[in-house]
C-alpha cells in the first residue's frame, strides 16, 4: 500500500520521537482521534510501526520493515542516491545490484544507460530493467522472499560466483558506529558478502536512517567499499573510517556540520 503525506509524516515522528500519541497527533494534524487511530491501524497493519496503548512507536531493531512501507521512507533521498550511483557507471558495464529500496532506485537511474549487463537477485529490479534492449538482466536463482521479491539462499550465492563485475551495489539494513554493515536476513547476508567479494568496485547506498537503526546479521565493514553514497553522513566515526580506508563518501544532501552542532 501506498500511504497518504500524513501517514509518511507520521512515520518520520515515531523514528524521530520513538514514538507517537493518538490524541497528540490529532492536535498537530487537526484532525478526530478516529482518523488518527485509523492512520495508525494503516502503519501498523504495513508493519510500519507497532501498536501501544494510546498510539504506536517505531519498530525495535530486531525486526525489519515491511517492504511497502520501506519503500514510503526516504524515498526523495533515496532517488537522489540512486542517480548519483548511476552517475558513476559507465555504459558497457557489468555489475551487480542487491536486494533493497536504496538499491531499486539505482537500477531506477540506470534506464537510459547502454550497453549494461545487470546481474541481480533482485525481482524488482529484474523487473524493471528487462524491457529496455540496451540492458542485459540476469537474474539469480534460488527461495524467492515474497516479502519483497528478493532471492536468497545457497543457490543464488553459487550463481553470483560465477561472475566477475565492474561494479557492485549494495544496500543494507543498519550501519554501525564501528563501521559495520548489518542486515536482518543471514541468507541475504550470504548473497550480498557473494556480491562484495566478485566485484572490483563496490558501491554502498543508504540513506541516513541506516545509522538510527540496528540489524543482527553482520554482513561485513564500510572498509570492503570503495563508495559510499548517502544523503547525508551525521556521524563522525564513520567519516574518520572512510578516510582512513580511503573509502570515497558521496552525499546527495550533505548537512552543514557547524551549523548542525550547535
Amino acid at each position: 500500500m501506498m500511504f497518504s503525506a500524513r501517514q509518511a509524516e507520521i512515520m518520520t515522528l515515531a523514528k524521530e520521537q520513538g514514538r507517537v500519541l493518538v490524541d497528540e497527533l490529532a492536535a498537530r494534524f487537526a484532525v478526530t482521534p478516529q482518523t488518527i487511530r485509523k492512520d495508525l491501524n494503516d502503519l501498523c497493519d504495513a508493519r510500519a510501526l507497532n501498536r501501544i496503548h494510546g498510539g504506536a512507536v517505531f519498530p525495535s531493531g530486531n525486526e525489519n520493515v515491511k517492504y511497502e512501507a520501506r519503500r514510503s521512507m526516504a524515498a526523495g533521498e533515496k532517488q537522489a542516491i540512486g542517480r548519483a550511483a548511476a552517475n558513476l557507471i559507465p555504459d558497457n558495464s557489468s555489475l551487480f545490484i542487491n536486494i533493497g529500496t536504496t538499491t531499486e532506485a539505482v537500477g531506477e537511474a540506470l534506464v537510459d544507460h547502454r550497453e549494461l549487463m545487470v546481474i541481480t537477485n533482485n525481482i524488482n529490479v529484474a523487473n524493471r530493467l528487462r524491457v529496455y534492449p540496451s540492458i542485459e538482466v540476469v537474474i539469480a536463482g534460488g527461495v524467492v522472499r515474497g516479502s519483497d521479491g528478493g532471492i536468497v539462499g545457497e543457490a543464488a550465492v553459487d550463481f553470483i560466483r560465477q561472475f566477475k563485475v565492474d561494479f557492485a551495489v549494495i544496500g543494507v539494513s543498519a550501519i554501525d558506529e564501528d563501521g559495520a554493515l548489518l542486515d536482518f536476513d543471514f541468507r541475504e547476508v550470504k548473497v550480498a558478502q557473494a556480491i562484495i567479494a566478485n566485484a572490483r568496485h563496490v558501491i554502498l547506498v543508504s540513506d541516513a536512517s541506516k545509522f538510527e537503526r540496528t540489524a543482527p546479521v553482520r554482513i561485513g565493514h564500510i572498509s570492503q567499499v570503495q563508495t559510499f553514497i548517502t544523503d547525508h553522513c551525521p556521524s563522525s566515526s564513520i567519516r574518520d573510517i572512510c578516510a582512513e580506508r580511503d573509502v570515497r563518501i558521496i552525499e546527495t544532501a550533505p548537512v552543514d556540520r557547524d551549523v548542525a552542532a550547535e
